[in-house]
């Protein structure tokens, strides 16, 4: 009796104290061979854009915004990353002006760089957003990447594509060597010249002006364009470079028509120029009935809906599929219209953007990589960003938007231009897909 009561007291003592010991190991950390404790990484994650998506460039920037937004919600209900809620910060990169400000993008980026839960950002929409913010982001690093910039130089150099010179930008935009930026974008050396290859040849117009915003994107997109017109025998009528600032075409526009264009060409977005121009061509008699083309910067709903259907044809291009014609993007057509209302452009691209960003922040936890363990993180999160940035590297990804893989300079291999011209779409002014171009 007197041995049994003996051991029932030691167990009584040995409780206390295997709880003692439980508790100086500490409550969700994990003991290391050298005795100390590892805090648990976050189980919050955050995924950011960078996208215009009020004022002037509300219909170009915030249909990609919501496109993202559906992708992270859809992420979090089907548990995608086991254990981890993806929460999704916007940003808006709109300045004082009312359209894209490389300033406004290049100060969120730097914002977002600060919060060490930020493990990637989809954006930016325009590619004078993206010379400020790249960078800063590559310097971080952090991944980037773009449902619609375009602009060739802000990752391929070369003669040929027109980045020599003054348009060598990858040095400064890639001040570590190393890829950070990725886009799902076709460029600006095959937009501009489908455009061309389009108008040329299919409308048979031989004679073109051709008008830029002045800014990365329309330059680039005009130059391309030009280019194309003139290797396929067209006569390009002159060039003029005016500020998204402009408020009156009107001068210019009665000069152009004395050269009597076949098409005017205009480089840059409905919030820099297009729509303007556009509107101010009916009030120079001879270019009431006058075509006009652009990129992918003025086929938005704001666009179509401002400017209907009086006067001459417009003709635009955008640098991805049309996924209205992909039978496996159809639920998201659905869910998309039933949430946010009509598709835009790249409203697909921002959903692919963030599932490939989701695919890529899985993968580098499967990986090992460490999430961060909280906002203020910041040798966490350097490591952690790195990782991500690997894993998108060897993303193989197919989507809505096509298959995608990422070449040396981060972007895409699924290179596709869709022609559009304005029309009556269910009953009032939008875009009519003519048809989707693969190039190489």
């Amino acid at each position: 009796m007197q041995r049994r009561l003996s051991r029932i007291f030691a167990l009584a003592l040995g409780i206390p104290l295997l709880l003692a010991l439980l508790a100086a190991c500490g409550s969700g950390t994990t003991s290391t061979t050298t005795g100390s404790s590892t805090p648990a990484g976050s189980t919050t994650i955050k995924i950011a854009t960078d996208l215009p998506v009020s004022g002037k460039d509300t219909s170009s920037g915030k249909p990609a915004e919501n496109g993202a937004h559906m992708a992270i919600d859809e992420a979090n209900t089907a548990n995608t990353i086991p254990g981890i809620k993806l929460v999704f910060v916007p940003k808006d990169d709109v300045g004082p002006s009312g359209a894209h400000d490389p300033a406004v993008g290049a100060q969120n980026v730097t914002s977002l760089i600060g919060d060490a839960l930020v493990a990637g950002i989809v954006g930016p929409f325009n590619s004078s957003v993206a010379q400020s913010e790249m960078p800063i982001a590559n310097q971080a690093p952090i991944a980037l990447i773009s449902p619609s910039n375009t602009n060739q130089c802000l990752t391929q150099t070369g003669a040929d594509i027109g980045c020599t010179g003054a348009n060598n930008l990858v040095p400064t935009l890639r001040p570590t060597g190393k890829v950070t930026y990725f886009r799902i974008a076709t460029t600006d050396n095959h937009q501009g010249p489908a455009n061309a290859d389009y108008l040329y040849k299919t409308q048979h117009y031989k004679t073109a002006y051709a008008i830029d915003d002045a800014e990365t994107y329309g330059i680039g997109i005009a130059n391309t364009f030009s280019g194309e017109w003139t290797k396929l025998g067209g006569t390009v009528l002159g060039r003029s470079s005016e500020p998204g600032t402009t408020t009156s075409f009107v001068s210019l526009l009665t000069q152009i028509a004395s050269k009597k264009p076949d098409v005017i060409y205009f480089g840059g977005t409905d919030a820099t120029g297009g729509t303007l121009i556009r509107q101010q061509m009916q009030q120079v008699p001879a270019l009431k009935n006058t075509p006009f083309a652009g990129g992918d910067g003025i086929v938005t709903a704001n666009f179509a809906s401002t400017i209907g259907l009086t006067g001459g044809p417009v003709f635009g291009t955008v640098a991805s599929s049309d996924v209205t014609k992909n039978p496996a993007a159809a639920t998201f057509v659905k869910n998309y219209t039933a949430t946010y209302g009509p598709l835009g452009a790249y409203s697909a691209a921002g959903y692919d953007c963030a599932k490939i960003l989701v695919q890529a922040i899985k993968t580098a936890i499967a990986g090992g990589a460490k999430v961060p363990k909280d906002s203020s993180d910041a040798a966490g999160a350097k490591t952690f960003r790195q990782a991500v940035i690997d894993a998108m590297q060897k993303t193989d990804y197919t989507g809505l938007t096509g298959h995608h893989t990422f070449d040396s300079n981060g972007d895409t291999t699924n290179k596709v231009i869709t022609l559009q011209q304005l029309a009556t779409v269910d009953g009032k002014p939008g875009w009519k897909v003519l048809a989707s171009l693969t190039v190489q």
